[in-house]
C-alpha cells in the first residue's frame, strides 16, 4: 500500500515578510476541523515561539492526535546560525515543545539545514529530519538514512497545492509516497497582503477547499495517511 504524509508547518503569517498569526489563531483551527472530518493524522512542525504564545493551539493538536514536530525557535535560518547558536535554538525549542509531546521530527525552516548539524537532532533524540526537498537545487535523494536519523524530504512546494485541482491532482499522482506540506496561514485569505504572489494566490477558502480534495483523492486510490515518525519506523 502506498502513503502519503500530510505536514504543516506552524510558524507565523509568511515568514519573513509578515510577522502577524492569523494563520495560528484562524488556519489551524480550520486545518484541525477538516483533519477531524477527514479522519487523518498529520505532523505539526511547530516554532517554540508559537508554542510559548499559543499553548492551547499545541495541546489540541497532540489531543487530536496528530504529531508535533520542531521547527526550530524564531524560524530561524539555520545556514545563517553558528552551531553554536543552531544548538541552543534546537534544545530551546525541544524543552518548549516537549511539555506537549515527546517530540522525534524535526524541519528547519526554509528546508536549509547544514548536515554537519544534524548532530544535533541526534544529541536531542529525534528520529526523523524532514528539511530536505525534492524540488530544490541539488537534490539527489529520498528518504535516506543518517545514522540514527531518517531523512524525509517533501515532494513539492506548498503553493502548487493551490493551483487549480485540475491541474494540481495529475502532477500529485506523478509522486511515490507524497510528503506534502502546508502553513496555517495559506488558509487564511491573504489576497489584499503586499507579499509575494505566490504567497498570496488562492489562500483561505479556496485553499482549504483544495486540501480537502486531495485528501480524499488519495484516499479513493486507498493510500495510507502517516505521520512522519512512521517513517522512521518503516523508511522504505
Amino acid at each position: 500500500m502506498q502513503k502519503i504524509s500530510i505536514t504543516v508547518d506552524v510558524e507565523q503569517d509568511c515568514p519573513p515578510m509578515l510577522d502577524s498569526m492569523h494563520g495560528i489563531e484562524e488556519g489551524l483551527p480550520d486545518l484541525l476541523k477538516l483533519f477531524r472530518e477527514e479522519r487523518i493524522r498529520a505532523t505539526f512542525f511547530s516554532t517554540g515561539r508559537v508554542a510559548e504564545l499559543y499553548p492551547d493551539r499545541m495541546k489540541r493538536v497532540v489531543d487530536e492526535g496528530h504529531e508535533l514536530g520542531c521547527h526550530g525557535y524564531l524560524h530561524e535560518r539555520f545556514d545563517h546560525l553558528s552551531r553554536e547558536k543552531a544548538e541552543d535554538a534546537i534544545n530551546r525549542a525541544t524543552e518548549i515543545l516537549g511539555e506537549f509531546d515527546n517530540i522525534v521530527s524535526f524541519r528547519a525552516p526554509n528546508f536549509k539545514f547544514p548536515s554537519e548539524y544534524i548532530k544535533i537532532l541526534a544529541n536531542n533524540g529525534y528520529k526523523v529530519d524532514s528539511s530536505l526537498a525534492c524540488y530544490k537545487p541539488h537534490f539527489r535523494k529520498n528518504i535516506t538514512s543518517n545514522g540514527k536519523i531518517v531523512r524525509v524530504p517533501v515532494s513539492i512546494t506548498s503553493s502548487v497545492l493551490r493551483l487549480p485541482v485540475p491541474i494540481v491532482l495529475p502532477l500529485l499522482s506523478y509522486i511515490t509516497n507524497p510528503v506534502l506540506f502546508v502553513h496555517p496561514w495559506e488558509f487564511v485569505d491573504l489576497s489584499n497582503y503586499k507579499i509575494r504572489f505566490d504567497c498570496k494566490f488562492n489562500t483561505g477558502t479556496r485553499a482549504l477547499n483544495n486540501l480537502k480534495n486531495i485528501i480524499e483523492y488519495f484516499r479513493l486510490k486507498g493510500y495510507e495517511f502517516i505521520t512522519l515518525k512512521n517513517f522512521a519506523k518503516n523508511p522504505q
